[in-house]
């Protein structure tokens, strides 16, 4: 003989309904505070990660190659190359080239010398110093 099965057993009623367990208040509790406590312990990761990127640094150009200038559309040349700017001989910060990037000029520059600074940045490759803090510029927050 087979059990009867109680109304407990399905919450439909029914002997072929699918069991669908309901998470209970407590579980459901439990669920949204592991849920803030990651939110708590993310945001202050993102927010060191977003000032590290600010505060990084950006050479123009790269120690390697400091006794290059730059051209207007950012290539390094030989030094003393007519149109061609010196490097700065410092770096820039990130949140200094992210105002540039948005229409501000680098410290210390014209209006020029700031396109040509730019445009050197903006062809940054991976593997020279400085690429790592453009790209991070780049990423969307």
């Amino acid at each position: 003989m087979s059990d009867p099965k109680s109304e407990q057993d399905s919450p439909e009623g029914g002997d072929d309904a699918p069991s669908l367990a309901v998470p209970s208040r407590r579980q459901l509790l439990m669920g949204g505070a592991a849920a803030a406590s990651a939110i708590v312990s993310i945001r202050p990761a993102l927010a060191n990660t977003a000032a590290s990127v600010l505060n990084c640094t950006i050479p123009v150009p790269d120690q390697s190659r400091a006794g290059n200038f730059i051209a207007p559309n950012g290539q390094l040349v030989p030094a003393g190359t007519p149109g061609a700017y010196p490097g700065t001989g410092r770096s820039f910060t990130g949140e200094q080239v992210k105002q540039a990037l948005r229409g501000r000029p680098l410290p210390g520059t014209g209006y020029e010398q700031n396109q040509a600074y730019l445009n050197y940045i903006r062809r940054l490759q991976r593997g020279t110093s400085g690429f790592t803090c453009y790209a991070s510029l780049q990423m969307p927050r």
